[in-house]
């Protein structure tokens, strides 16, 4: 037989079907295309070093020591089938600083029987990412019982992801033996062991050799299982030429009843195909998701991802000795997803993560431990997008379940058992933890799959109206004159949601994409319901709460006219005491009533008074406008002069006497203790006030009003006042009108001072 060499090819190849697993040799389906990957394979260095096992095999050991460049790490035995019951620790330095870490625990809750059937497959501990190191320790201790050995050949696995180059994003490519003589496109073909034993430590007693068969995916484990719903038939052998005919290339992927999420391919994340030569295989559906976490740090950076994926992908295939990455896709911690095994994230790709269930299933791992931690909205966000499109390809409810057939005998930790060939009942998004023994994928993160799956099934949930843009609110009533903007909000995200629509009487009046919050309106006069509506991608709807409009273009009213008249309090020249008085009315809701002049005040809907002061002598305007909640406005003014009247000007009669202050109005004032002396002030106005000066020996005067005694007035006050507005009255309009004071002579008390009169015309 000539030798053989690798080329790379991308065409569809030779087809079967076998036990309703469908294998295409040679061929990716349909590789996402959601990203512009430009990044080229990364060439990932894994080593292996075997562990120093103690004389009753309970206790493992690899000594502090230097190694070549690493970023995740794991354990590795033998028998895929073998636990480790005890600890694994591991300590490791960094390249950056120098420093070591802290012992690190291995995750040991590990089935490594999901990808069976295989030569050579290894069991081993959840690889961990650690970030760039350069060193390294071990220890294993079986759990401290004499009769719990440690597996055989048990080995530490470094691996370094390396760095990816340039390429345009391409369909993933497989390698495929050809003649010698073919021409190759491949300059970097190496023929070696992809995994390097690692050099014993400088001091350190040299291990026996650890043996590294090369990779042969396509030979068979002689002590393989039947194909069962776990493990797929082998493949068959790849066509010399790497073609076939048409009839024999892959059908169209079908379609999926919701959109398809970003997803980063193989080439993005810098996949080495070379190590994973082996053609995907395929099942016939997908009935259910599984839920995983990797079970490493949480502490890698989003910019780090793509090397933790490809990590993970060396991990699987060099280490473990799988035929390609276990998973179907990967998310990270900021919520990008990576495709996974190959053969297209479109396609029902045949993967190696749930022992058991790997048949039409698919399985999400993401990238970190979520045990005690809950993972990031944008974890769960992009999970329950994918699971969704995924199972929307085959008409599945990511709230429902389906019945899986079981691949393998044995039980869970919640205590359920399976039989090989007998179908269970699932959720069509389950955790891993739901089919064998295992605690993945952490408590916290399955604790979350509920809300996973309402996100993915819908419908939008937390609908609710949170503003009326161009409205009034009283209440729970919105006011516009017609034009409004709803603002909503939900709790969904918006990369569910299909569509919004603004209901407004149960008509659609506007709809929005997904990503909107808000939409706008012309609403008629008259009351209106509005609502918002969402449609979530499963085509599922939900309402909100309805918010009650009214749209009114009735301006408001005012049905008492502002108006002015005097008050008491003190009188200065410049600041006469007044009180503006008016009253507002609405069809619809008073929202305010505002006074723009001759300063500015606003007021609310129930007030219909205020204290004001104006300057004597000059005619003043108060400008007034009432508004509704609608934004509808109505105006009104009024304006008057206060006059200040002298008592100088008076007509008296009976003794006065001219007192002098600065205290005084013009620095002059009246004073009279006789009975009956009386002063009088003619005028033409709408109110009048009296002023006077006040102590506590001051008597009363008697008031009168165009002839008519109106008040008796008492002057008397705990403390000195001067200019003291103390008696005021007012009429509808402006007329002529005569106030006389009378001196009353109190006893005791018979002074009264005056400083005359303000009126208003």
């Amino acid at each position: 037989m000539r030798s053989k060499k690798r080329i790379w090819i991308t065409a569809a190849v030779a087809t079967s079907a076998v036990a309703g697993v469908l294998v295409f040799e040679g061929v990716t389906g349909n590789p996402s295309t959601d990203s512009d990957a430009k990044s080229g394979p990364a060439r990932t260095d894994v080593r292996a070093t075997a562990l120093k096992v103690d004389g009753d095999g309970t206790t493992a050991v690899l000594g502090k020591r230097d190694t070549k460049p690493f970023s995740m790490l794991g354990v590795t035995w033998t028998d895929p089938a073998a636990k480790v019951a005890g600890a694994v620790e591991v300590r490791t330095r960094s390249a950056a600083d120098g420093k070591w870490t802290s012992w690190l625990p291995l995750e040991t809750d590990v089935d490594g029987r999901a990808e069976t059937g295989r030569s050579g497959v290894r069991g081993s501990t959840e690889p961990r990412w650690v970030g760039p190191s350069n060193g390294v320790e071990v220890r294993i201790n079986a759990g401290g019982k004499v009769s719990t050995k440690l597996p055989a050949g048990l080995r530490l696995d470094t691996v370094d992801p390396g760095r990816t180059g340039t390429l345009d994003a391409e369909p993933a490519a497989f390698a495929a033996d050809l003649p010698e003589d073919a021409p190759s496109t491949d300059p970097t073909d190496d023929p070696s062991d992809p995994v390097t034993p690692e050099p014993p430590a400088s001091g350190e007693a040299t291990q026996p050799p650890v043996e590294v068969p090369p990779t042969d995916p396509a030979s068979p484990s002689p002590s393989a299982p039947a194909t069962d719903a776990t493990t797929p038939p082998a493949s068959p052998t790849p066509s010399p030429s790497g073609s076939s005919s048409p009839a024999e290339t892959l059908p169209p992927a079908p379609p999926s009843t919701v959109p398809k999420p970003p997803i980063t391919p193989r080439a993005g994340w810098g996949a080495d195909e070379s190590i994973s030569p082996e053609a995907p295989e395929y099942t016939d559906t997908v009935k259910a998701v599984f839920v995983h976490h990797t079970a490493g740090t949480n502490n890698y950076t989003c910019a780090e991802s793509a090397a933790v994926v490809r990590s993970v992908y060396a991990y699987h295939v060099q280490s473990e000795k799988w035929k390609d990455i276990g998973y179907n896709f990967l998310v990270d911690k900021c919520g990008t997803i990576f495709e996974g095994r190959k053969g297209g994230v479109d396609r029902p790709v045949f993967g190696a993560h749930t022992y058991g269930f790997n048949r039409q299933t698919a399985g999400i791992a993401v990238l970190g431990t979520y045990t005690d931690s809950a993972a990031p909205s944008a974890v769960t966000t992009s999970v329950a997008r994918l699971a969704a499109w995924k199972l929307g390809q085959y008409k599945g409810d990511p709230a429902g379940s389906t019945m899986l057939t079981a691949g393998a005998t044995g039980g869970n930790l919640a205590g359920a058992r399976f039989i090989a060939g007998t179908q269970y009942s699932f959720k069509q998004i389950s955790g891993h933890r739901d089919g064998f023994a295992t605690e993945c994928p952490g408590t916290k993160l399955y604790g979350q799959l509920p809300a996973i799956r309402s996100l993915a099934a819908g419908p939008v949930t937390g609908l609710a109206i949170k503003s009326v843009t161009g409205a009034g609110l009283s209440g729970t009533t919105y006011y516009t004159r017609s034009a409004v903007t709803v603002g909503w909000s939900a709790t969904t995200p918006s990369a569910f949601v299909s569509k919004y629509e603004l209901l407004v009487d149960g008509k659609s009046v506007a709809t929005t994409a997904g990503t909107a919050t808000s939409a706008k309106a012309t609403l008629a006069v008259g009351t209106h319901k509005v609502e918002v509506r969402a449609t979530h991608q499963s085509g599922k709807v939900s309402t909100s709460a309805a918010a009650t409009v009214v749209a009114d273009q009735t301006a408001p009213a005012f049905t008492t006219k502002p108006g002015l008249a005097l008050r008491t309090g003190t009188v200065n020249t410049t600041a006469v005491p007044v009180t503006l008085k008016w009253k507002a009315t609405d069809a619809a809701s008073l929202k305010e009533v505002r006074l723009t002049a001759p300063v500015a005040k606003t007021y609310g809907p129930t007030t219909t008074s205020a204290s004001h002061t104006a300057k004597s002598g000059a005619a003043t305007s108060w400008a007034m406008t009432a508004y509704d909640q609608a934004g509808n406005t109505g105006t009104a003014s009024v304006s008057g002069t206060p006059v200040i009247v002298q008592e100088s000007s008076a007509t008296k009669t009976g003794t006065w006497t001219t007192k002098s202050s600065s205290s005084y109005l013009g620095g002059k004032s009246y004073s009279s203790s006789s009975k009956n002396a009386s002063l009088s002030w003619t005028f033409t106005g709408r109110s009048v006030a009296l002023v006077v000066s006040r102590a506590a020996t001051s008597g009363q005067v008697y008031v009168y009003v165009d002839g008519a005694k109106v008040s008796t007035v008492d002057l008397k006050s705990s403390t000195t006042k001067y200019r003291d507005a103390l008696w005021t009255q007012s009429w509808t309009s402006s007329a002529k009108h005569t106030v006389k004071i009378v001196v009353v002579a109190t006893s005791g008390r018979p002074t009264v001072t005056t400083d005359g009169i303000v009126y208003l015309k």
